[in-house]
């Protein structure tokens, strides 16, 4: 069974990976039924019992579907399901405790700060401001000046009690997913993608309507040593370690001008619409869509 819905912003990506997922499952010659799921509608998880289904594949993607919601109630009905457990699909979601998680084992992240409404900062511009536990850079700002800042908290006060503020990093936007290999869930890094969004910064639109954003693969193209990209796919499989996740991953990186990676965050569903990385990362890895949808359910049989 298809998961996808929910009560999250992203309810609408959620519809779009879930089809191509649907669609990729059949083709693959699963018998595949889509249904949508909520906290006040787990009608879906009683029939696929009834069913006597045997794998769910979650594709939601927010703060219910994505960060350890939805995975709880899977884990207490003892349902084997695609994707990360309800502990580390919680502790990915909250972008401030896994990039405490980053400091503690010793990986590189940004600075930052969590700051509730009222409570004044440490860090100084250029500074990234966004929800800690939200997707899909909704709600995001980049803030150059004190005055940016103060305009972007003014923004998000009296829907967000809590921001996190990061460091700015100017420099190459990277992305490195990350699966389990077949029959083992040993962490395999994809190839590495460099992100070309025509805006300022890679947002919603970028990720879920325009058409003209570029995606690069080749170490030439993306003006980095083929060193540098293999230390990226390595702190990718670290960092989807730390974090406790299983099957998949995506692993969001900047690298500065002096070719230093730094981890920005850890998604754990993340999206499998037409515009999405990590099926892009496994077309270019020799695997095609519902070969890839194939494996993620054989791994979550075998979990």
């Amino acid at each position: 069974m298809v998961l996808t819905g929910g009560p999250d912003r992203e309810r609408d990506v959620s519809y779009a990976s879930a089809s191509q997922v649907t669609d990729a499952l059949l083709e693959a010659g699963h018998d595949v039924t889509q249904r949508d799921v909520g906290p006040r509608e787990p009608g879906a998880l009683d029939d696929f019992k009834r069913w006597n289904g045997q794998c769910v594949f979650p594709v939601m993607h927010g703060s219910w579907g994505e960060g350890g919601a939805l995975q709880r109630v899977l884990e207490q009905r003892g349902l084997k399901f695609v994707g990360a457990g309800a502990r580390s699909a919680r502790l990915c979601m909250d972008k401030h405790r896994a990039k405490a998680v980053f400091e503690e084992q010793g990986l590189p992240t940004p600075a930052f700060e969590l700051l509730r409404t009222g409570q004044r900062r440490i860090l100084q511009p250029p500074l990234v401001i966004k929800p800690p536990r939200e997707g899909s850079s909704i709600d995001l700002y980049i803030c150059r000046t004190a005055s940016d800042i103060n305009n972007a908290r003014r923004n998000l006060r009296g829907h967000r009690d809590e921001l996190m503020v990061e460091k700015f990093v100017a420099g190459k936007e990277l992305t490195v997913s990350v699966i389990g290999r077949p029959g083992t869930d040993l962490p395999h890094a994809l190839p590495v993608i460099h992100i070309v969004p025509a805006t300022t910064f890679y947002d919603y639109d970028a990720k879920y309507k325009r058409g003209d954003t570029h995606y690069q693969f080749d170490a030439d193209d993306i003006g980095l040593s083929a060193t540098t990209l293999r230390y990226v796919q390595r702190l990718a499989i670290e960092a989807h370690r730390a974090l406790g996740c299983r099957h998949l991953s995506r692993v969001d990186f900047i690298v500065d001008e002096r070719d230093q990676p730094w981890i920005l965050e850890v998604n754990t569903i993340p999206g499998f619409t037409t515009h999405s990385l990590l099926p892009k990362a496994a077309a270019r890895d020799g695997l095609p869509m519902p070969k890839l949808v194939d494996q993620l359910v054989r791994l979550a049989m075998r979990t």
